[in-house]
């Protein structure tokens, strides 16, 4: 099993990045002592790596009216029907985190709604008529304090298991597929 080193520089990367996806590589390669070229190929190198799994823009829900921010916990009659559950999670588009968690409850999702209606029909009308779902427990947040990428910090011994990664990939794949 292989991993991939992550070093200083590679750190200073990731940091400029995940405060700003945007920012031109040289400006990067200027902070960093390196040239543009340097940076390009090292973030390819950590895009095939697993390292970087991507980059987006972020809409702000309530700006196309999704008022309504909730967490649901899930809990399932029989937990080895865990893979039936998450494709049928999949479909809903009011979905936009899935965890499976430790407690409780097998399942930790996030869902954005129109209003209090719309949550209820979701909850009601679609999650608790899924197969294996047992019960739902939902939470709604009031505000979000907090929202940032994982933060980027000189690590000692730092390093991406190649395992980690080919199961990652093979989740992407399977996503593009359906």
């Amino acid at each position: 099993m292989s991993s991939y080193q992550i070093d200083q520089i590679d750190q200073k990367i990731l940091s400029f990045l995940v405060k700003n996806a945007r920012m031109p590589f040289l400006e990067i390669a200027r902070e960093c002592g390196v040239s543009g070229a340097a940076i390009h190929q090292r973030v390819k190198r950590l895009e095939t790596n697993g390292v970087i799994t991507g980059s987006q823009m972020l809409v702000k829900p309530q700006a196309l009216g999704l008022n309504v921010c909730a967490f649901v916990s899930v809990s399932l009659s029989e937990a080895n029907k865990y893979p039936e559950v998450i494709d049928a999670f999949k479909k809903i588009s009011e979905i936009v985190e899935c965890h499976f968690v430790t407690g409780k409850h097998a399942i930790l999702i996030k869902l954005y709604c129109l209003d209090y209606d719309h949550l209820m029909e979701i909850l009601l009308n679609t999650i608790q008529k899924i197969p294996y779902v047992q019960s739902t427990d939902t939470q709604i947040s009031l505000d979000q304090s907090i929202e940032r990428q994982v933060w980027v910090k000189d690590f000692q011994n730092t390093s991406f298991s190649a395992s980690v990664k080919k199961s990652r990939m093979k989740a992407k794949e399977k996503e593009h597929k359906d």
